[in-house]
């Protein structure tokens, strides 16, 4: 009885909205109102108890992959998800995943110094004492390696900067280089010093970007104290995530693996993170020329850059071992059509308690769980099967994710109609990043969920932050204008990844941030304490998440005809097209510019044979590239979105004809995948959207094409032009596929 009567409050409440509520994306008039009925109940059931709740029981203890504290975790997740409602079990994959036995790292010369490589408990954070359950402070997948060499300080350690040590003369091959983290991802740092020839490499966090500069540090204020260090994975993700020995399969206990020396995307060098009270004697030793302004940290002394005297010793030693990684996979039948499935994902474990990574936001996406369950009990069902995850490995590297994605790739790629990721999250702005044909999707989903802080939408308050931090008048003008945000491209760091990149499934990846700043980042201070303090009091903004989650996974679930909208996928891409373009052309007029100044330097130099070597060489020239055939899919995608946008917006669609449009509509973006994948990176074979070569995380848009001209491969770039060129002709000819066949 109590089951009808909700179902009859849901109805009489919809009746209420229908005349007064704009139709949802992808929804009829009365479909609309019963789903906007539907959502204001789903708000209701939300409380910021049971995040904090859930938050606080799952970072108890060290939660890291293989762990006795992950397998807690992960079991804690399904017993709740089973009680809920759900069918639900646990993947268990066997992967790699290396652990120090040995860390030395000491400076030799000119003085003695043996880092402490430890951060100390604190009393007003109770779970900083747990030491014998905490992972040390290392890099994950760093080689093994004794190696003794002079000291060199290169900044951040990306690629522009040996740009400038070679501009200084000063070269690393055969030294061990120390960097700051942040600027890129930082597996960026090894990987760009070992094709320098260094042979080790040392990462420490600058109080300028995330210490005592920046404000009080923990545990009085949030940022890092002298003694917090960052742990995190350095394995070349660009390459290709997931368990390194089983890459395009799933890592199950019988699968065929690589020896571990074969594995491509495993450094050859050694590599430690160290706080900035090891990194102070180190380079406050360093002599050498005093580094560029931009360089320079907010430590008590001259930033030099090396090398001298100062020599160091670093000593690594790893048990390279298969462990359990446990994938928590719950799942809610879809009452109409079973076999499609919406997605939503967080991963579970932790480099130590890791309450902002990932809790936060693995916490907010039970909450969204619970009360999509309590939905169902009270009599509503979707439409298509809701699939929530809870991945394990995410932190090494994407383990549980990708080998899952690999295992089921073909029913993914016939089934799955979107994955919605989420990871840590905070207090703040909206952070919205995804597949373009889904952007309108996302705003209006945005404008329906209120900030906590302000009662304004989500995306308003986001908008009023973007007009805010615009540059000039004009830009804030076209952003008043505009009344939307544009949704970020995505590239890599998270679960979505292996979605996306590889399988080419619509995806996206959501979360708050941006006014809960800290140091805490994996370290054993990413805490229960440390986030009820000093990231989101109240758990409020977790809440946020879910209802902004839920509705997306809702929406999609129940929609009548899927919001996918081509249109601004096409203008996007337009951008990009019209980006690279520029790019060459630019890079055309700057080369011919710096080539006559470096002429002009070498005729200065006369007879001088030793300043003539020491120039700069004669860049090779900018040829004129063929974009011809981009251009002209451009135009043909351009046409296929109209005729598409047409069959959708005329309303003669019937639900038999819907539900194979559907069909074709969540497997468009498929279309979009390249058969060789990237060059060097075939794992990745999204033509639009991939990690950086040498950005690790930041996304890269027409990657083939837009590296291949920054890394001045000309014969490649004209390759990948042509390659995308096709790619695009044949996703517009899809598109049109679909129009014709609705018509």
């Amino acid at each position: 009885m109590r089951k009808w009567i909700a179902i009859a409050g849901l109805l009489g409440m919809a009746g209420q909205l229908s005349a007064q509520t704009k139709p949802l994306m992808g929804f009829t008039e009365s479909a609309s109102a019963k789903q906007t009925a539907i959502e204001k109940q789903f708000d209701g059931m939300l409380k910021a108890s049971n995040v904090d709740e859930y938050l606080k029981t799952m970072s108890a203890r060290p939660h890291h992959i293989g762990s006795p504290g992950g397998k807690a975790v992960a079991d804690y997740i399904l017993n709740q998800f089973k009680s809920w409602g759900y069918d639900a079990s646990i993947e268990t994959f066997m992967v790699l995943f290396p652990t120090p036995k040995e860390r030395v790292l000491e400076m030799t010369d000119p003085v003695k110094y043996k880092a402490i490589l430890a951060e100390p408990a604190l009393k007003e954070d109770p779970t900083s004492n747990q030491q014998s359950e905490q992972l040390p402070i290392y890099n994950a997948w760093s080689a093994d390696g004794d190696v003794t060499g002079e000291l060199v300080f290169v900044n951040y350690g990306v690629p522009a900067d040996y740009e400038q040590l070679e501009r200084l003369g000063i070269d690393v091959k055969g030294k061990i280089v120390i960097a700051k983290y942040g600027r890129s991802w930082r597996g960026i740092k090894p990987k760009v010093a070992q094709e320098h020839g260094a042979i080790g490499c040392i990462i420490y966090s600058d109080p300028k970007d995330d210490g005592y500069y920046q404000g009080d540090v923990y545990p009085k204020g949030a940022f890092k104290n002298e003694w917090g260090a960052q742990r995190g994975s350095v394995m070349d993700m660009p390459i290709y995530p997931g368990d390194p020995l089983t890459p395009n399969i799933g890592a199950t206990a019988d699968a065929k693996r690589l020896d571990r020396l074969e594995a491509t995307n495993l450094l050859k060098i050694p590599v430690l993170p160290i706080s900035y009270h090891d990194a102070q004697p180190l380079l406050k030793s360093l002599e050498g020329p005093v580094a560029p302004e931009a360089w320079r940290g907010a430590l008590p002394f001259t930033y030099h850059i090396g090398p001298g005297k100062t020599k160091v010793h670093l000593k690594l030693s790893f048990s390279w071992d298969l462990k359990p990684a446990y994938d928590v996979i719950a799942k809610i039948k879809g009452a109409e059509l079973p076999d499609e499935w919406v997605m939503r994902g967080n991963h579970h474990d932790g480099w130590v308690n890791g309450a902002g990574d990932p809790l936060s936001g693995l916490a907010a996406m039970m909450e969204e769980a619970r009360a999509v369950g309590e939905l169902v009990k009270s009599g509503w069902k979707p439409r298509r099967t809701i699939v929530y995850a809870a991945w394990d490995g995410e932190e090494p590297g994407l383990l549980g994710s990708t080998e899952w994605v690999e295992q089921h790739a073909k029913e993914l790629q016939e089934k799955l109609v979107v994955y919605i990721n989420s990871d840590g999250n905070g207090r703040g702005y909206l952070g919205a990043e995804g597949s373009h044909a889904l952007e309108p999707f996302m705003n209006e989903v945005a404008a329906d969920v209120k900030d906590p802080q302000t009662g304004i939408s989500v995306l308003d308050r986001k908008i009023d932050r973007q007009i805010l931090d615009a540059a000039s008048t004009s830009a804030k003008k076209e952003l008043l204008n505009k009344k939307t945000i544009n949704i970020g491209a995505l590239g890599s760091g998270s679960d979505y990844s292996p979605f996306i990149q590889h399988l080419g499934i619509p995806s996206f990846n959501l979360g708050f941030g941006g006014e809960d700043p800290g140091g805490e980042y994996h370290s054993i201070y990413d805490s229960y304490h440390d986030y009820a303090v000093f990231k989101d009091p109240g758990f409020r903004y977790g809440v946020t998440l879910a209802q902004l989650a839920g509705r997306t996974t809702m929406r999609m679930a129940d929609a009548n005809l899927l919001p996918f909208d081509f249109k601004a996928l096409y203008k996007t891409i337009n951008g990009y097209a019209g980006e690279v373009v520029a790019l060459a052309a630019d890079m055309r007029e700057a080369t011919l510019v710096e080539n006559q100044i470096i002429k002009e330097k070498r005729y200065a130099y006369g007879a001088d044979q030793t300043k003539n070597e020491a120039a700069p060489a004669i860049k090779d020239e900018v040829p004129y590239l063929n974009f011809a055939a981009l251009q002209n899919a451009m135009s043909e995608f351009e046409k296929a979105t109209k005729h598409l946008g047409e069959l959708l917006s005329s309303g003669k669609l019937s639900d038999a004809q819907k539900n194979d449009v559907n069909k074709k509509l969540y497997q468009a973006e498929q279309q979009l995948l390249t058969e060789k994948g990237l060059p060097r990176r075939g794992w990745y074979r999204h033509s639009i959207y991939a990690p950086g070569f040498y950005t690790g995380y930041g996304v890269k848009t027409l990657p083939g094409i837009r590296e291949a001209l920054e890394q001045r491969n000309w014969k490649e770039a004209q390759e990948q032009a042509d390659v995308d060129a096709g790619v695009i002709k044949n996703f517009a000819g899809y598109l049109e596929g679909i129009a014709s066949g609705g018509r």
